[in-house]
């Protein structure tokens, strides 16, 4: 091609020389060096003059490194005087920090946009960034391209009676993945999601004390409440119709309540009072705000003193019903109009077997350490609260003596809870909804730590088929196991094999992997470099290559053509 320049980075070469082959040219001459201080030293040796540059630099184990190449790079071309300079970059870096995590954490692929914008880029090509959204982080066009044509054609040549498989997702996060690679092979599809597994302790006494330590004037005074309780009784009495406690009583009542004497009439025990205890603090708070005709002293709150036209009936017919002990179905809500069954536009079962056929489609297991486990083995979290183990300093389990010895820690824990909001700092430091992307490194972490029990979900049906995850990366193994041994183990499909663009295999991802019976194939694209060394380990290693689609890529940008194309499926 005329009026180009390739330009390649120490990322990775083999990928530049596959491209230039298939394009009929070489890669134009730079020189990359450093200091003895660690500086880079980017030197380009060929005219770039009124030429379309492409530069070709991916991520790689030396990341860091490879942004300030490509940065350094694009400037000299840039002041090399060149008509355009594209940055091809197969693996986006710093992808994954494409959001903010915790309030004082940093969006670093907005600002490597905003580096990349500074020193001169026009046009990026990159494979399947980790979130589409970050194509707004530009201020230049963006092409994101697309792996799943090339996976979807190795999965169609490699995978026997492929036309039955499933794809699946391994987190709720690569949903919109899934979907669209089973809508272009007209498969099904399923989601395997993992929850941290919660104790199931007794309710918490500080839960209790929160909704019952409130007045209606808004204070916790203990005399208070014990008075509003005790005028809350005289007017469910007036309600009811026993009879109507005049001014004089209730003057008396606070006069001896004032000079600390008790009244026999509101002291002695009452049915009424018992019944009430079953219906929530706010309703008789409610039944006292509603009571018409009585004389007693208006409350000093404004809330105690409002009520709603519409919920005076309903709680009359509340207290008419007091007297009687048996449960009844109330609303949870008083004044507020309950849309009928009928209307809510959801259509009603249609029999137990479409019900069972629903239940089949949903299936839950246990991950202990990251694997699945059989309902029977004791949770590790429940042996971490039972105290000492056979052969521990205190003797054998259970032989410890309440009398001597105090509760440990763990057992004292179980008295609080855990799911009051009030005890515990939100679970995300921003407020709302947890994103499931942003929750892998801890999805890992939990997967990996054997003192948590996870309970894994799968939705879909995959018995007697075989399966295909999909995500974009593949850099810690914990979820691709989990995922596989649920699908096997849990849902019986025949054979599992894990698709991503990107195989990063940080650590030893890549032996547990292989490692994995359940684990067939483990399919990639050379988007991101994988030394030979690391491909020899396994032979269940599958890397595709993307040569091609960067060629074409680049050969359709230099004279102005569609890309529509390269996004289509191929046989």
């Amino acid at each position: 091609m005329r009026q180009t320049a390739i330009f390649s980075g120490s990322s990775h070469p083999g990928l530049v020389d596959a491209i230039t082959e298939r394009l009929g040219c070489k890669p134009s001459k730079v020189g990359l060096s450093k200091f003895s201080n660690g500086e880079t030293s980017v030197q380009i040796y060929t005219s770039v003059r009124d030429q379309d540059v492409f530069i070709v630099q991916s991520g790689s184990g030396q990341i860091n490194d490879n942004v300030m190449e490509l940065l350094i790079m694009i400037n000299a071309c840039k002041g090399g005087s060149a008509r355009s300079i594209t940055a091809v970059m197969p693996y986006f870096p710093y992808s994954r920090q494409s959001k903010k995590k915790t309030h004082r954490g940093a969006i670093t692929a907005r600002m490597l946009a905003n580096l990349m914008a500074v020193a001169g880029v026009n046009h990026v090509i990159t494979i399947d960034l980790h979130a589409s959204q970050m194509q707004g982080f530009f201020k230049c066009p963006v092409d994101n391209l697309v792996a799943e044509p090339l996976l979807s054609k190795w999965l169609r040549q490699n995978i026997k009676n492929w036309q039955n498989a499933v794809i699946v997702s391994k987190n709720p996060g690569g949903t919109k993945r899934v979907t669209s690679m089973a809508d272009a092979l007209n498969l099904s599809f399923g989601i395997v999601t993992t929850d941290r597994r919660r104790p199931h302790g007794p309710h918490s006494m500080q839960n209790s004390a929160i909704f019952e330590s409130m007045g209606t004037d808004g204070t916790n005074d203990r005399k208070a409440l014990e008075g509003d309780a005790e005028e809350a009784e005289g007017r469910i009495r007036t309600v009811e119709g026993e009879g109507f406690a005049s001014p004089q009583y209730n003057s008396a009542a606070s006069a001896r309540r004032s000079n600390g004497e008790t009244d026999p009439r509101a002291r002695r025990p009452s049915r009424h009072r018992a019944s009430t205890a079953t219906y929530a603090p706010m309703l008789r708070t409610r039944l006292t705000n509603g009571a018409q005709g009585t004389d007693a002293p208006p409350s000093p709150s404004p809330l105690s003193r409002s009520t709603r036209l519409d919920s005076i009936d309903m709680e009359r017919s509340i207290a008419e019903e007091i007297g009687d002990l048996s449960l009844h179905r109330s609303r949870t809500a008083p004044g507020i109009e309950q849309p009928p069954a009928a209307d809510d536009g959801y259509e009603e079962a249609g029999g137990e077997e479409d019900g069972d056929e629903l239940a089949r489609d949903v299936i839950t297991g246990r991950l202990i350490h990251g694997h699945i486990v059989d309902d029977d083995v004791p949770s590790p979290s429940m042996s971490v609260r039972s105290g000492s183990i056979n052969g521990g300093p205190n003797g054998p389990r259970g032989s410890r003596s309440s009398d001597e010895d105090q509760l440990p820690d763990a057992m004292m824990h179980s008295f609080m809870s855990t799911t009051s909001s009030r005890m515990q700092a939100p679970a995300n430091g921003l407020g709302g909804t947890g994103d499931a992307a942003a929750s892998d490194e801890e999805e890992e972490e939990a997967l990996k730590d054997p003192g948590i029990e996870s309970t894994v979900t799968l939705v879909g049906n995959v018995r007697d088929r075989p399966v295909i995850i999909i995500d974009d990366i593949i850099d810690k193994a914990g979820s691709w196991i989990a995922a596989a041994e649920t699908v096997v183990k849990r849902g019986g499909a025949t054979k599992v094999y894990c698709m991503a663009t990107h195989g990063i295999f940080g650590n030893d991802s890549l032996r547990e992997l292989d490692m994995c019976d359940e684990i067939e194939a483990i399919v990639v694209t050379d988007a991101f470099p994988i030394p030979d060394e690391l491909r020899q380990q396994t032979k269940k290693l599958v890397v595709l290559d993307v040569s091609g689609l960067l060629a074409e890529a680049i050969r359709r940008n230099h004279h102005g053509e569609s890309i529509s194309l390269l996004y289509q499926h191929f046989n």
